[in-house]
């Protein structure tokens, strides 16, 4: 339904997160999504959430049956992008990792919002994040199709919601595995995929990763980052001012060897790291292999 311009709606941020969770569609999720960003950007959504109502999240969002889901240890190659064939499969997996990216960026917004009692800015930078998100599923999936495939012609994997599952009662475990390790490792990867797809004569592909897609990737991990630091500090009663930098590194530190498994894997794009707020302090000794015991699948 189409709202009219100054008008509120009655419907918070939540409930609409919620209505995105539980679309199964990711062409209708995104679109529902932006649309959700929208009215909460312009303030047509006007609350959060209802402070006396508790809305359960669900464990896993409504996702399309058709797309044949495989352990990642059973995901076929992609190869280098040579062939037609491989950047259709290279094409897929990316929109395939948006349309969880999607999920993601609501989820964190419907489960934690409220129950964390985040700050407004919270939720908008969230928001922001998915949004970007529906978009780029959408260009990708397009993009697909005009290379004579579509999203659920080939096979993926749920590596992402393990991720989400193993930290859903913990809002500084989902911000440093979800929306930093994940995040980041997307983009030190891109820049070898864009090559990829140049060296195979794939300008059109090379040029939407390259101008829309991995830059909105460095705002989208700074985001984590940045609410990150804040929980953290919070919790120990400082505010972002303050000068706790080696203390919230020691804590990522803390958080992503308990929730993460295994190193992290270089070479890491310092670049584009830095640009989203953490230096080679944050990530080069979790590249150490550790003895302790851990968790999580890494994706």
């Amino acid at each position: 339904m189409k709202e009219e311009p100054g008008v509120q709606s009655m419907e918070t941020l939540v409930e609409a997160a919620l209505r995105v969770l539980n679309t199964a569609d990711p062409f209708d999720k995104a679109r529902l999504g932006d649309s959700v960003a929208s009215q909460w950007l312009n303030g047509t959504i006007a609350l959060p959430y209802h402070p006396t109502l508790d809305l359960p999240v669900p464990d896993r969002p409504a996702r399309l049956t058709q797309v044949k889901l495989v352990p990642p240890s059973q995901m076929p190659k992609l190869g280098r992008g040579g062939s037609l064939q491989s950047r259709q499969a290279m094409v897929h997996s990316l929109a395939h990792t948006e349309s969880w990216a999607i999920d993601l960026s609501w989820d964190i917004i419907a489960r934690f919002g409220k129950q964390e009692a985040m700050p407004v800015e919270f939720f908008t930078d969230f928001v922001k994040v998915a949004q970007d998100e529906g978009r780029h599923f959408s260009l990708l999936a397009s993009r697909l199709e005009e290379m004579g495939s579509f999203y659920g012609a080939l096979p993926a994997h749920d590596g992402l919601w393990d991720s989400a599952t193993a930290t859903s009662d913990d809002l500084l475990a989902r911000l440093a595995v979800e929306h930093c390790v994940h995040e980041a490792r997307g983009m030190d990867v891109l820049p070898t995929t864009i090559a990829r797809f140049r060296n195979g004569g794939d300008e059109k592909t090379a040029g939407l990763l390259e101008s829309v897609v991995y830059p909105e990737e460095i705002t989208h991990c700074a985001a984590g980052v940045k609410w990150f630091k804040y929980v953290f500090l919070r919790s120990m009663g400082k505010g972002l001012d303050g000068n706790e930098e080696d203390a919230v590194i020691e804590k990522f530190h803390e958080v992503v060897r308990k929730h993460f498994r295994g190193p992290l894997k270089p070479p890491f794009n310092e670049e584009a790291r830095k640009a989203a707020g953490f230096g080679p302090q944050w990530y080069e000794p979790l590249a150490v292999k550790e003895s302790k015991t851990t968790t999580t699948i890494a994706f």
